[in-house]
């Protein structure tokens, strides 16, 4: 018995369906598209103010340039880096952005925390004056505060030394000046963060407080055991942008009151890296220093974005 075979031909897909699926894909298309323009700007703005310079940054790392247009480079390699880590200035202005760091904690955490646990138990007008008062200084320019604080600083004249009752030259000696920055730049930051925690402790249900005086618990161990735990994620909030942004923020004071000085006391990393690029003209070595500096804040945020998991409590 011989089979027989039947060759059949390959139908043809019918052309309604392929266009019909065509007009199909593209409305997809434009409907998954919304979402994305919104996002055009802002990932442009990163792409232009961020991206672009750090990619300038890194090639000029490589160089050795006074930034006159009518000087060439001269490729120099690791060496900027070599130096950089050789560098004396380098490790006490990394002390010194360490220590106003932790200074400021006390004005970005700690005093926030007091103050914003303090009012919310005021009244209604009470409770708005206070507010107003405590965020009036994040609205004065950082240059503007400066010129205020070193009137109010002077020696001779100023309203603290008179307060005090004894001179203190708080621009030109080591430690007073020190202070100086970390309390003006804290005095700043103040009213921002006691908004930030004013508005975390609004998130935390009244629910927990009225369960915990039915329990008999005071005010103290409400705050201890049921407020903090809760606010811990605000207050991890603040201390992460304390740290990643302290350099930045005390940067407008020291180069307006101190200039880095007496004796390079008060220049942190950011004054550091201003001097070499622009007091210096070391391009090279100053965009060397902002590429590490971008680097070691970059594994610093890391660490503590994890660490931020295990410290903070989250109401479910």
């Amino acid at each position: 018995m011989t089979g027989t075979f039947v060759e059949v031909a390959a139908v043809p897909r019918p052309r309604a369906v392929v266009t019909a699926q065509r007009p199909a894909l593209a409305r997809r298309a434009v409907r998954a598209l919304p979402p994305y323009l919104f996002l055009l700007p802002a990932v442009g703005a990163l792409v232009v103010w961020t991206y672009r310079p750090l990619g300038a940054a890194l090639n000029l790392s490589f160089f050795s340039w006074n930034l006159l247009p009518t000087t060439p480079k001269e490729y120099v390699g690791l060496d900027n880096y070599r130096r950089l880590i050789d560098l004396p200035e380098l490790r006490n202005a990394l002390w010194l952005t360490v220590a106003m760091t932790g200074a400021l904690l006390l004005f970005t955490v700690v005093l926030p925390t007091v103050v914003a646990l303090w009012t919310s138990a005021l009244g209604g007008r009470g409770r708005a004056v206070y507010g107003a008062l405590i965020f009036a200084p994040v609205l004065v320019p950082p240059v503007a505060g400066a010129a205020l604080w070193q009137w109010m600083l002077d020696p001779r004249s100023g309203a603290v030394d008179r307060v005090l009752g004894h001179p203190i030259n708080w621009i030109h000696e080591v430690r007073p000046a020190q202070i100086a920055i970390v309390v003006i730049t804290g005095w700043h930051l103040l009213g921002f963060a006691v908004l930030v925690v004013a508005a975390g402790l609004s998130g935390i249900d009244d629910e927990y407080r009225a369960a915990a005086l039915l329990d008999r618990a005071s005010r103290w161990q409400i705050t201890r055991w049921i407020v903090l735990p809760l606010l811990s994620p605000t207050l991890v909030f603040l201390a992460l942008m304390t740290i990643l942004m302290s350099g930045q923020l005390t940067f407008p004071l020291i180069d307006t009151l101190t200039q880095g000085g007496p004796d390079s006391q008060t220049t942190n990393v950011y004054y550091l890296l201003w001097e070499y690029g622009f007091q210096n003209f070391d391009t090279g070595f100053a965009s060397a220093a902002g590429l590490l500096f971008f680097a070691a804040f970059g594994l610093v945020a890391l660490a503590l974005i994890r660490l931020s998991d295990r410290l903070t409590f989250h109401d479910s």
